[in-house]
């Protein structure tokens, strides 16, 4: 089982990317959606993000306001960067135990993927046997953003705070481009699975 790390910028179509390779069997897991799980009432990430920020970053049930949150990380890349150090070690001690799951099971997939827009800016991305990093030029990525209800601001400021497509590109052992329609994107992912059905073999 190949264990794989997906990333772009916002606006790239990580996510569209993600679920053509669920639809063609990859096991698949958004660290947001781990994120989102750790700031529920009671859990770690809701209890270590109270103790940074204080109560005003929590919601009425104790999870985290993260409405409220991103407006203190998203203007303070000092406050970022002490969130960052304190919710990363919980997300991925959650994604190991995801991979072990994985490749416990009789049959299992051909690559477990992991869905990260910080993979390189965490350093995270070694971890992994392949970096698949999805890129599209800026301007397209912005109007992607911008018709899916972000902010000008608002996207610029996650720019800002996320490294280029050039940087991660260096990095990247797959580099997807989704500059064209959805027919395209889709036989660069059949071609890119294809090739890690062969590996795995």
């Amino acid at each position: 089982m190949l264990w794989v790390g997906l990333t772009g910028g916002v606006g790239a179509g990580k996510s569209t990317v993600a679920a053509m390779l669920a639809a063609r069997g990859a096991a698949v897991r958004d660290a947001d959606c781990v994120v989102e799980e750790l700031y529920r009432p009671g859990c770690a990430g809701a209890a270590a993000v109270v103790e940074l920020f204080g109560p005003a970053v929590a919601a009425r049930d104790g999870a985290v306001d993260r409405g409220a949150l991103a407006r203190i990380v998203l203007i303070d890349s000092g406050a970022r960067r002490r969130l960052e150090a304190a919710i990363h070690p919980l997300v991925w001690a959650e994604l190991a135990r995801w991979r072990g799951s994985c490749s416990a099971v009789q049959a299992p997939p051909v690559a477990a993927v992991v869905e990260a827009a910080l993979l390189v800016e965490t350093g995270m991305h070694t971890d992994f046997d392949r970096l698949v990093v999805v890129s599209a030029p800026l301007a397209l990525r912005r109007q992607r953003a911008l018709s899916a209800g972000w902010s000008p601001e608002q996207f610029d400021r996650i720019v800002a705070a996320q490294t280029s497509d050039a940087q991660r590109e260096i990095l990247a052992t797959d580099v997807i481009r989704n500059d064209s329609d959805e027919a395209a994107l889709e036989a660069n992912v059949a071609a890119l699975w294809a090739e890690w059905a062969r590996e795995a073999g």
